[in-house]
């Protein structure tokens, strides 16, 4: 397959070279994202159609492939890796991964985190910190009630919350994801920030982005986050920081409660210069780029018996194509998503 514009044709090291990982246009790929079920037991309006269809048993990787596909981008240079979904806590014996996987800390892999709708967390936030998960991220788009209902259609606030108060107990430091929905939730992010700030947790604003097809229109959702950050400087205090989490958030300091704030902005302003980031799929496919379709198929790598070092020289290919950064779009011009999959089969 030809090279992205603009890249050159890198070597590729064996396993008995374990380089790190580097694309085309010079950047580390240390950054590993799994989803390992595009199953979800909530059907937020911006990710999913209520009616889902999700994939047959026979085409989902198991947890020891997952397993196996992890170990192999430690041992060429991944130092974190997140577990996402659809809801990554609702696929049954997950906790064997996590367990495996947090084995690997300190001996290359240096973080294992996870993003959660919070649903499942009341059973599980203590054996993700016995498995060596100290920080996690959880959605959470309201603090009400009845829009958390209306957003994720089948979702109990008291439920999520009651989550998230037990992994902050588990002593798993806590980002609270929102996506910024105009409309919906653009009159709450005051009472977020200072909610966040009462119990200790960062908060991480998120445009919607243009992935999947939803029922209803993402012109009438998106909020560009640059009018958002203006109108949160009317009351607080945002001050600039260097802090970084290996993703592509911007932070800032909240000076009036000490915690962050921070903006996923893939449209308004995009992260792809600095992308460290490659995800993985439950079908064992490799997304090189969240906002593209090229993808490296690992499902068909694995189980036609391929050894440890064919599988290394088959990540270190699709390193070689992953591109300079994402195409995505919203206006009215586009009466179809940017692209067509869910993010919860990319892994949100």
């Amino acid at each position: 397959m030809p090279l992205p514009p603009g890249a050159t044709a890198p070597t590729l090291p064996t396993m008995r070279d374990p380089a790190p990982l580097i694309d085309p246009f010079g950047r580390a790929i240390t950054y590993l994202r799994v989803s390992v079920t595009d199953r979800c037991d909530l059907r937020c309006v911006y990710c999913m159609a209520e009616d889902m269809t999700f994939l047959p048993k026979a085409e989902i990787l198991s947890l020891e492939e997952l397993d196996r596909l992890c170990g192999a981008f430690v041992a060429l240079g991944t130092r974190k890796i997140r577990l996402t979904g659809g809801e990554p806590l609702v696929r049954r014996d997950v906790m064997t991964l996590f367990r495996s996987l947090g084995a690997r800390l300190g001996t290359g892999l240096d973080e294992l985190t996870l993003t959660s709708n919070g649903t499942q967390l009341g059973r599980f936030a203590s054996e993700l910190y016995a498995a060596g998960v100290r920080r996690i991220n959880v959605s959470l788009d309201t603090l009400s009630a009845e829009k958390f209902a209306a957003i994720t259609r089948w979702g109990r606030i008291e439920k999520t919350l009651d989550g998230i108060h037990a992994a902050k107990a588990a002593g798993l430091a806590i980002k609270i994801n929102a996506v910024a929905l105009k409309g919906v939730n653009d009159d709450e992010f005051d009472d977020m920030i200072a909610w966040c700030g009462e119990h200790g947790f960062d908060l991480c604003l998120i445009e919607t982005m243009p992935l999947g097809d939803i029922d209803g229109d993402r012109t009438d959702q998106y909020l560009p986050l640059s009018i958002v950050r203006s109108r949160l400087r009317r009351r607080w205090t945002l001050e600039e920081t260097d802090y970084q989490t290996g993703g592509p958030a911007r932070y800032y300091t909240v000076a009036e409660t000490g915690r962050r704030v921070g903006f996923i902005t893939p449209l308004t302003h995009n992260f792809c210069e600095s992308c460290n980031r490659v995800r993985l799929t439950c079908t064992g496919t490799l997304y090189m780029c969240l906002g593209q379709e090229d993808a490296a198929d690992f499902r068909g790598v694995l189980r036609a018996g391929a050894d440890e070092a064919e599988l290394a020289d088959a990540i270190r290919a699709a390193i070689a194509r992953k591109p300079r950064g994402h195409d995505f779009i919203i206006d009215r011009r586009h009466e179809r998503p940017a692209l067509a999959r869910h993010m919860s089969v990319t892994g949100g």
